[in-house]
């Protein structure tokens, strides 16, 4: 009987294709004579780096395979490695006294299993590139995982009961506040859709070495370090807010354009359908603050801060501190709150009375006095010089304006900077300002669209599959999906970015030369479609046009070749 080691982890420090193909085969081979085997991309410092060819294996219960050696002939590899397993156990080493479980992509003989949920704020394209970069990393590392996405349309591929309980580590990639209830008495790791995205290797590696246990609901332990938890927490609650808001501001915005397509005026008609339309936006509209400030609440402190936080965004529009009113309510509703349930101490009996009485009712009272006599006036004074200047600017100061947003939306592509960009375009909608919507969402998809485009005009330089994502990114692009452009970006950002930027740029002068509004923050161009959504709809696809093409101009003239050709 042959003496196999007890593990064998196989490095793929090489994308070829070739590799990846033996890897998989021998895995199988090796599974199928009860030996635990498994990809991976990194070194370990725990076991014997054997590379391939080296002809001897030194003892030990776990080894490495470096996959990098492998010579590009599947069969020939997989015959090869397949003899260093046979003849008789003589090229095999010795089982030692160590657990199995001491090998870095398996506990006690099994793959280690994930559970994991992606959720971004717009919920369109980071949570569904996110989870599908989480499930092939898993594979491609011999890990098992579930993800569960929280997007535009809902919760989809919903994580079971029994696959939570079976989990050794619960990643969520999440850019705004989910509910963690389920996850209790789990390891759980928090971090970014980027991040996942991007740095799906990495992610899976700090989740094993830095998740930690939530041992009650709600608990929000778990993150990726507590410098960068108190660096990204305000901006992951404002973009919470932002999230849950969209809806309202879709709704709202796309209802009070359908009232034009009956005239400018025909909603003054009192009983008209124009006067329906209108009055149904407004609503959605006059929710907007309240749901921004709510949710900013409940991502700090979970439900016990929604009823304050709510109350807040309320205030803040009564007062007409608008969309700054409405989150610095919320922010002050959420930390209120969350200082109360941490640091309020009663007796066991009345404990309960916490979430459902008390802390709405002492965060309430702080938050409103606060609005009254605090925040609201200067805030609303704030506000009102904000939406002047915005009314009566010059062309000069517009220009700057659409530059600064468009050219924001083209940096990061989704990232910090994209989201910061948008969040603030989209809160001036609710003051009735919509040039600032109109630059951001042309921008936003200046980079997909721009980046497709060169994939036509220089298509010797692009390999197929990037010809082929380069006709996906276009479509993302119209969609208002800058993301399309995020696998350029990641193999050649110091040109792609640069390439994007100038695009944007140009988009946003345009939009701002041609006195664009909009009414949507999202839809991209078929939001056209919809009368009354943008001002002048020929001149805003001529800006999208504009700035898309110097994009794929200027990218197609600065990528060589080579680029394509080495990968």
């Amino acid at each position: 009987m042959q003496n196999f080691p007890s593990s064998v982890a196989i490095s793929l420090a090489t994308s070829s294709v070739h590799a990846l193909l033996v890897a998989k085969q021998l895995v199988k081979s090796l599974n199928q004579q009860g030996v635990v085997a498994a990809i991976m991309n990194t070194h370990s410092a725990d076991v014997p780096r054997i590379v391939i060819g080296d002809g001897a294996m030194q003892s030990a219960d776990a080894i490495y395979l470096d996959a990098s050696q492998m010579t590009g002939n599947e069969f020939a590899d997989v015959q090869f490695l397949a003899s260093l397993f046979t003849n008789n156990g003589q090229n095999l080493p010795q089982n030692s006294s160590k657990s199995p479980s001491q090998s870095p992509n398996h506990t006690a003989g099994k793959p280690l299993h994930f559970v994991a949920i992606t959720a971004c704020p717009t919920g369109v394209a980071h949570t569904f590139m996110a989870a599908d970069a989480l499930k092939l990393g898993a594979e491609r590392l011999g890990y098992t995982i579930d993800v569960e996405t929280q997007g535009s349309v809902g919760a989809k591929n919903i994580l079971s009961d029994e696959s939570i309980e079976r989990a050794d580590f619960v990643i969520l990639a999440t850019d705004i506040e989910v509910n963690a209830d389920r996850f209790a008495n789990k390891k759980i790791y928090r971090t970014s859709t980027g991040n996942a995205l991007k740095q799906t290797d990495k992610t899976f590696a700090d989740a094993i070495a830095t998740a930690a246990v939530a041992s009650t609901k709600g608990d929000s332990v778990g993150s990726e370090t507590t410098a960068n938890t108190q660096k990204s927490g305000v901006y992951k609650h404002l973009l919470t807010g932002v999230s849950y808001m969209l809806p309202m501001v879709v709704a709202g915005g796309l209802l009070i354009a359908l009232s034009f397509v009956f005239g400018i005026k025909a909603f003054e008609v009192e009983g008209s359908l124009a006067a329906a339309l209108m009055g149904t936006g407004k609503a959605a509209f006059g929710l907007m603050v309240p749901l921004l400030a709510g949710y900013i609440a409940y991502s700090i402190a979970d439900r016990p801060g929604l009823a304050a936080g709510l109350i807040g965004g309320a205030l803040a529009g009564t007062l007409g501190a608008g969309f700054l009113g409405g989150i610095a309510a919320g922010f002050l509703a959420g930390y209120v709150s969350l200082w109360l349930a941490k640091k309020l101490a009663l007796p066991v009996t009345l404990e309960a009375l916490k979430p459902i009485l008390i802390i709405p009712l002492v965060s309430s009272l702080v938050v409103g006095l606060a609005m009254y006599y605090v925040i609201g006036t200067p805030v609303a004074y704030a506000l009102s010089q904000m939406e002047h200047f915005l009314a009566n600017m010059g062309t000069a100061n517009a220009v700057i304006l659409g530059v600064i947003l468009a050219g924001m939306m083209c940096v990061d592509l989704g990232g910090p900077i994209n989201k910061a960009a948008y969040a603030f375009s989209v809160g001036l909608l609710t003051s009735e300002s919509y040039f600032p919507m109109a630059a951001a969402m042309a921008g936003g998809m200046v980079p997909a669209i721009g980046i497709g485009l060169a994939t036509v005009l220089a298509a010797k330089k692009f390999t197929d599959n990037e010809r082929n994502a380069g006709k996906a990114a276009m479509v993302l692009g119209a969609c208002f999906i800058s993301e399309g452009a995020i696998p350029f970006a990641a193999k050649d950002p110091v040109r792609v970015i640069p390439c994007c930027i100038i695009g944007g740029v140009l988009t946003g002068a345009l939009v701002a030369l041609f006195n664009i509004t909009l009414v949507a923050p999202h839809g991209g161009v078929f939001v056209l479609l919809i009368p009354g959504a943008v001002n002048h709809a020929l001149m805003y696809l001529v800006a999208i046009a504009a700035g898309s093409l110097l994009t794929g101009v200027a990218y197609a003239l600065v990528k060589p070749k080579e680029i394509a050709t080495a990968a």
